[in-house]
């Protein structure tokens, strides 16, 4: 993660702690503005969801979370020295707050912070208890904002069952080394989530076909550990966990307004409804493309698709038509209608042309019939 620290950072960095970079006051973030949650927000704020954020655990002292927001009790964790975990959560729930442009994905979401690991990479047993701990929660949208280097069957069983559970299951493609997974980003069934910045390239070094879909990681702002009960952040950020989080806040919204899609048709939903990358197919690094929100909540799909049943790996994107827009006729066939209707106009016209000059020559009187 690299973090840059602007000259009116609210208070000195501490040596071992994260601290706030200040309160954020800019334009509203590139990477809001791709995600416009604001404008999904009429529909769906996610509520009823619960979004488990696994990583360094949650500063619950940030203002831009709301009174009751995290849940507390058995395996939370409501302090977070490293930083990761607070800046993942409030991409997926900050509220929003007149004094920042910054807010989360889906306010109405309550967020479950476990800790699975204290800072680096999780370890995978640590993980899979930490998965398991959502599950037992029941939380709807698992994000795994810092994942492991490496699987185990503990791992591979955990996501297994919170898949079974209904949960969608969201990891960050965050291996730094080229040709490493990550894990359980590369596990069956998990959506797997690349990276990119505001141009939108791809900025992680994880790649492979089990990438499912790409968000805003780089350049980011999110709320800080530290704050202290003020409204406090950190920017510019660069992490993978931060584009899975975006991700699993658009998760919420889906699940909030589609409550009867089980998990896995969510993650379909998600990967359907992408802006599809330059090569119209699969992209090892961006997935089935970049992520689009809107699409992925209003969007209405065939039923095949939506229905019971739908599985993964997703297959090139079929045509998704908006529920509010009209199906377009096929363009040979309007071609067609309307050279015909052309053809027809000119004869009437011709018609009615002779028939007038005739008349004329009969002085407006009735031709005769002659056998």
């Amino acid at each position: 993660m690299t973090l840059g620290l602007p000259a009116s950072a609210v208070a000195a960095p501490q040596a071992q702690c994260a601290n706030p970079s200040g309160t954020y006051g800019g334009a509203v973030p590139w990477g809001q503005r791709l995600i416009d949650p604001a404008r999904l927000w009429p529909l769906t704020r996610g509520d009823g969801q619960l979004v488990a954020v696994l990583g360094t655990g949650v500063d619950g002292q940030n203002g831009q979370f709301a009174p009751g927001q995290l849940e507390g009790g058995a395996g939370t964790e409501r302090s977070d020295c490293d930083g990761r975990g607070t800046i993942a959560a409030g991409i997926v729930g900050a509220q929003p707050d007149p004094s920042t442009t910054f807010a989360g994905v889906a306010p109405g979401a309550h967020l479950l912070p476990i800790r699975s690991t204290s800072g680096g990479d999780a370890d995978p047993g640590a993980l899979a208890d930490a998965i398991d701990t959502a599950v037992d929660r029941h939380a709807s949208v698992v994000l795994i904002a810092v994942p492991a280097v490496s699987d185990s069957p503990a791992l591979s069983g955990a996501v297994s069952r919170a898949r079974a559970a209904g949960a969608v299951v969201v990891s960050a493609a965050s291996a730094s080394q080229q040709g490493a997974r990550s894990y359980p980003t590369a596990t069956s069934g998990v959506l797997a989530v690349g990276s990119v910045n505001a141009a939108g390239e791809p900025v992680q070094t994880e790649a492979g076909d089990h990438v499912g879909v790409a968000a805003p990681g780089a350049d980011l702002v999110s709320t800080s550990a530290g704050a202290g009960g003020a409204v406090a952040h950190r920017w510019p950020v660069t992490d993978p966990g931060l584009a899975a989080a975006y991700v699993a806040g658009v998760a919420a919204l889906v699940r909030a307004y589609h409550p009867d899609l089980t998990g896995d048709q969510v993650v379909t939903r998600l990967t359907l409804t992408a802006h599809r990358p330059p090569s119209g197919g699969h992209d090892p690094r961006l997935g089935w493309g970049v992520l689009d929100a809107y699409a992925a909540v209003s969007s209405t799909l065939p039923a095949d698709v939506a229905g019971p049943g739908a599985a993964l790996p997703v297959p090139p994107a079929p045509a998704v038509v908006p529920a509010t827009a009209p199906a377009p006729h096929p363009p040979d066939v309007v071609a067609g209608v309307i050279a015909l209707a052309g053809v027809a106009l000119a004869a009437a016209a011709g018609v009615t042309v002779a028939a007038v000059r005739r008349a004329r020559r009969r002085g407006w009187r009735p031709a005769r019939f002659t056998p």
